[in-house]
């Protein structure tokens, strides 16, 4: 399999900030939008488009609530969209549609992670349904204001833990099979977040549409990043004793921060989410995963040790990148749109 997953030395590192990355871009004029733009990852992700001179619609159940956490941030606005109802996301499309903006940047950034076995009024496993239908319903209703950028870029926010599962092609919504904790599940949606940056970029960069897919890495302190839902509490495998075992927090309960073993600040994690989003290195590029603000190398399967000292891989693995996936994912998830 042919694969542009190669490092193209971006100058950045893995503890380089949103702020560092974004230095010297201009984006007056630009339009963004940021699902769960108002917390976590998402929130720094919004702070600093909006300081870099973007306009910027966050994207969020509540949007009194995420009003409130956007207070002080210029050029900001909250609008309400549901990942998992159908009818809120087109809601969502047709208010953006009608506003008549180009859309320059769209951030897939909001999601949920693991804990029990939930499914949507369809039928489909939440996860699946928030993380990666969600988003590509979003997406494609947004299709003809992104044309109307005339240059523009999608960017999944995705997960190292892609590396846990393939999509389940015979059974995606988990009849049978969901563990306890639903990290496969998780693994699996996350996989899909990259699959779909693949195919849209093989299927858009005509149009000026380029897709990325971004590991921000583990940052813990805001409800586990961007991936619990609104209001969620942690499940009891994210508790503090579970978060301790694992080294991610140390015996205060304070988030370890050492960039280089994942363990990132939400201003970091957003650092290769606006690399995505913004960086001229990537004018030419698409349809890739990336990790600490650079392209990341393609990695074997290898098991992910949760709870030892032993590193968390997160190079992308090649079931998440296989085109041969990614467009029968595409498909599959339009025949799921129609139910």
């Amino acid at each position: 399999m042919t694969h542009k997953q190669r490092p193209i030395g971006s100058g950045f590192t893995a503890a380089s900030t949103a702020d560092e990355v974004l230095k010297g871009i201009d984006l007056s004029g630009k339009n963004v939008v940021v699902t769960g733009g108002h917390r976590g990852i998402g929130l720094e992700t919004t702070r600093a488009l909006s300081k870099a001179g973007a306009s910027v619609t966050v994207a969020a159940r509540n949007p009194d609530r995420a009003a409130s956490a956007l207070t002080g941030i210029e050029r900001v606005e909250a609008s309400e969209l549901d990942l998992l109802d159908p009818a809120s996301i087109d809601a969502f499309v047709t208010r953006y549609l009608d506003s008549g903006r180009p859309l320059h940047i769209l951030i897939n950034n909001a999601g949920i992670m693991a804990g029990p076995l939930v499914r949507d009024a369809r039928g489909y496993e939440s996860q699946f349904a928030t993380n990666h239908l969600g988003h590509f319903q979003l997406t494609l209703g947004l299709l003809p204001a992104l044309r109307a950028a005339h240059g523009a870029r999608v960017v999944n926010v995705t997960s190292g833990g892609h590396r846990l599962s393939d999509i389940r092609w015979d059974d995606p919504h988990f009849t049978t099979g969901y563990d306890d904790m639903g990290m496969l599940a998780y693994g699996q949606s996350k996989t899909a977040n990259v699959l779909f940056a693949v195919e849209l970029d093989h299927r858009w960069a005509g149009d000026g549409i380029r897709g990325y897919a971004v590991h921000p890495g583990i940052v813990i302190g805001t409800n586990l990043g961007p991936h619990l839902a609104e209001g969620e509490e942690r499940t009891p495998w994210l508790s503090d004793d579970a978060l301790r075992a694992m080294g991610l927090i140390d015996d205060s309960g304070q988030p370890i921060n050492d960039p280089d073993r994942e363990m990132k600040t939400p201003q970091q994690g957003a650092g290769t989410t606006v690399f995505a989003a913004t960086s001229p290195l990537l004018d030419d590029i698409g349809g890739v995963y990336l990790k600490d603000n650079d392209i990341s190398p393609l990695d074997t399967p290898r098991p992910i040790n949760f709870g030892t000292e032993e590193d968390i891989p997160s190079d992308v693995v090649p079931h998440a990148v296989d085109p041969d996936s990614a467009r029968r994912l595409w498909e599959l998830s339009e025949r799921l749109l129609k139910g």
